[in-house]
């Protein structure tokens, strides 16, 4: 079936989303731009840091694995509005903060509340979207993530210039309430909507996989039972191993370019503005790839494993040139532009496969329990970036350290695609049954 002309309310809803995703970036990398200043302030350590950011990631586990259920039983539209409530005030709280532990709480304040921006937005796609319309839905609002990040190195400064950094908080934590305004207004799911015309629900549910998913609706199922699909289980390997490399782009690169390149967080920086507004193309380009593959004829499976191969293959490569023969900064922002690109490529179709493997009535659950795992592999990897970036400052060589961890990296993606494909060789989509 084809999309209708002019039709076109769940792209106002992919926008939300997106507008969602930007401000909740927005609110975690302020403390990773504000690292210099906070570090000066209060005698931090690089593992203080480190410590700091797995306050938040440990957070973020508990709140992905509640919020996804939450959100499963109370609906999109309610659940998001939680969400944003809360990461919001826990954004302002960081100003209040006047030490490592007050900014611990702060954080792992901020990180229940922005876990239920993923599972929501992810749930609220597989209800608007048919299936080949996902992974391109699911890229445009993950983007966000990006956009959200260069929204704050074009903020943060400007406030830091004219006021200080409490007040970077108590600014940026307001805008989740301007935001939550229009969701109110706009959102409903499809079947409630009086803005949404017949030809366009028509097109929404035209997806046999939704159709399955109707007579469905209707099934209870158990959250522990979730655990037992190894469907589960490749969307937790994609989470668990690959997460915490993107918050290591974002919480550690302004400080990598701080120290290896003199690069001045106090003024908007244009190197940091490409590298991830990179993550933008990288993103959208990784949802439309799969989805041409799936229009062209491919089992919708068979091309989200292949486009995560050449992704994970890419960054293996590419992290490995950063690692070895990086002493310019323009060559490492090309390189580093290509691999926070490629790894929003990567996470884009992840995102998705959840939708693809289970009915829309589990997704945020899904979605829950595999980005808990994902911000339990961030509680981890901080705390070795921390010990290893200290090891190495302490011999004189902090570049050396942020080289181990490029390497590091690099290896990662094949080994969780390899997973993925062991767990998925003979997966199919599942199917629901009271439990």
């Amino acid at each position: 079936m084809t999309a209708p002309k002019g039709k076109n309310y769940r792209w106002l809803i992919v926008t939300l989303l997106f507008i969602g995703t930007v401000i909740n970036y927005l609110d975690r990398q302020i403390i990773g731009l504000l690292k210099p200043t906070l570090e000066l302030e209060f005698q931090w350590t690089e593992s203080d840091f480190g410590k700091i950011m797995s306050a938040f990631s440990f957070a973020y586990a508990i709140g992905l694995l509640l919020s996804g259920r939450f959100i499963d039983k109370v609906g999109t539209k309610v659940g998001y509005s939680v969400a944003v409530v809360f990461w919001s005030l826990a954004g302002m709280g960081h100003a209040l903060a006047k030490s490592v532990t007050g900014f611990s709480i702060a954080r792992l304040s901020l990180g229940i509340g922005e876990a239920g921006n993923f599972p929501a937005a992810m749930k609220a796609v597989s209800e608007w979207f048919p299936k080949k319309e996902r992974a391109l839905a699911t890229g445009i609002f993950n983007s966000g993530t990006a956009i959200g990040v260069v929204v704050a190195l074009i903020v943060v400064p400007i406030i830091m210039q004219n006021y200080g950094w409490q007040e970077v908080f108590w600014i940026t934590g307001a805008m989740g309430f301007v935001w939550l305004l229009f969701w109110l207004w706009l959102y409903e799911i499809p079947s409630k909507q009086k803005r949404l015309s017949p030809e366009e629900l028509n097109y929404i549910e035209s997806d046999k996989d939704d159709i399955q998913d109707q007579v469905q609706s209707s099934i209870k199922i158990s959250w522990a039972k979730l655990f037992t699909f190894p469907q589960t289980w490749a969307f937790v390997t994609g989470k668990f191993f690959i997460d915490p490399i993107f918050w290591f782009f974002l919480f550690w690169l302004p400080s990598y370019f701080s120290s290896t390149f003199n690069l001045d967080l106090k003024v908007i920086s244009l190197e940091l503005m490409i590298i991830y507004g990179a993550t933008t193309i990288g993103s959208i380009a990784g949802g439309y790839f799969s989805s041409q593959l799936i229009n062209r004829g491919w089992a919708i499976l068979k091309a989200r494993k292949a486009v995560l191969l050449l992704f994970a293959s890419f960054e293996l490569v590419i992290m490995i040139a950063i690692a070895q023969f990086v002493t310019d900064k323009w060559t490492a922002v090309i390189l580093i532009s290509l691999a926070v690109a490629i790894h929003q490529a990567w996470a884009t179709n992840i995102f998705t496969m959840a939708s693809d493997m289970f009915p829309k009535e589990v997704v945020s659950s899904v979605v829950g329990i595999g980005g808990m795992m994902g911000a339990i592999g961030g509680i981890l990897f901080p705390i070795l970036v921390g010990y290893l970036l200290d090891l190495y400052k302490s011999a004189n060589n902090l570049t050396g350290g942020y080289n181990l961890i490029f390497t590091i990296c690099g290896l990662t993606y094949l080994f969780a695609w390899l997973i993925i494909h062991l767990l998925t060789r003979k997966s199919k989509r599942v199917e629901l049954v009271n439990t």
